[in-house]
């Protein structure tokens, strides 16, 4: 419930005074998006701004994390500016939810924990992105790093480019990664055939390749769980 003194405050400022008054967490979604376009325009507040935006996603963070910049710029009162301050206010969030403290560096020893470590880094992609997980002898993360960009219907592995970093990280182990944009869980055939190669090329350096997970949204599957490596 709206105390007097901030239902008193024109449209614009409420979302403010809530923050600074009450505290962040009671903020609503709208009124935290609201902070961000900062106004309105003449016929429409910036908390109408907010309200049309989440309305046309059912209020969906998820799929607000997919927007790109001229999404954005799609509603009435979001211009460049604008759009690039939700954009990077999205991707702070994101960078954040994969960020580990230097006391607080995981092991990895089975696939959810891979896919706790790789699932910020495939959060609202809409094309294929390649990574990997390199791990030491006691299966402690040494570093997780992106190997390719692709399209929407695949993305090209450079297998040395992926030893010549686990080399230079001392790796005993890896783990790969790499989504699928469509949903679809199932290996593609050339999925498999790039997976042999990499444990096929891991074999001459003595550095074990895991696993292999792809995402698919908030589901993943596993190479190694069901027997494919």
């Amino acid at each position: 419930m709206y105390s007097t003194k901030i239902s008193a405050l024109r449209v614009e400022d409420r979302p403010r005074e809530i923050l600074a008054s009450q505290g962040k967490e009671f903020l609503r979604l709208e009124e935290l998006l609201a902070i961000l376009i900062g106004s309105g325009i003449p016929s429409l507040s910036a908390l109408g701004i907010a309200q049309s935006i989440l309305e046309t996603i059912d209020f969906d963070l998820n799929r607000l994390g997919q927007f790109t910049t001229s999404d954005f710029m799609n509603f009435r009162g979001i211009g460049v500016a604008r759009a690039s301050i939700l954009i990077a206010a999205l991707e702070l969030g994101r960078r954040r939810a994969a960020f580990h403290l230097p006391n607080d560096i995981p092991f990895v020893r089975s696939s959810k924990d891979a896919f706790d470590l790789f699932q910020p880094k495939f959060l609202d992609l809409g094309h294929e992105e390649f990574w990997v997980i390199h791990l030491n002898r006691a299966a402690r993360l040494l570093k997780i790093e992106r190997i390719s960009t692709g399209g929407i219907a695949g993305t090209v592995v450079d297998v040395k480019m992926i030893f010549k970093s686990a080399i230079g990280q001392q790796a005993s182990s890896l783990i790969l990664a790499h989504n699928h944009p469509s949903g679809q869980k199932k290996p593609s055939q050339a999925d498999r055939d790039i997976t042999k190669k990499i444990v096929e090329a891991g074999r001459l350096f003595e550095i074990a390749v895991a696993d292999h997970l792809i995402m698919a949204g908030n589901t993943y599957v596993s190479f190694a769980d069901e027997g494919w490596m």
